[in-house]
């Protein structure tokens, strides 16, 4: 099975968050800004390789929690 990001998600998002494409495993691709974004609304769309190829998708969302900085 291959994970990744839906064509229905933001290029700004896709630039932020990194998927593994084998594992599925989320992870920023750098700093999140609270004041900027406060939260993010990920599509994620898993495959198999079978013939024909199955597949399926769920909905992720992330708070972005307010830190000091």
């Amino acid at each position: 099975i291959y994970y990744f990001f839906s064509d229905t998600i933001s290029s700004k998002a896709q630039d932020l968050f990194i998927i593994d494409r084998k594992s599925g495993e989320i992870r920023t691709a750098g700093e999140l800004d609270f004041e900027e974004v406060q939260s993010y609304d990920l599509e994620i769309e898993a495959r198999d390789q079978g013939t024909p190829p199955l597949s399926g998708h769920c909905s992720v969302e992330l708070e972005v929690l307010d830190v000091n900085d």
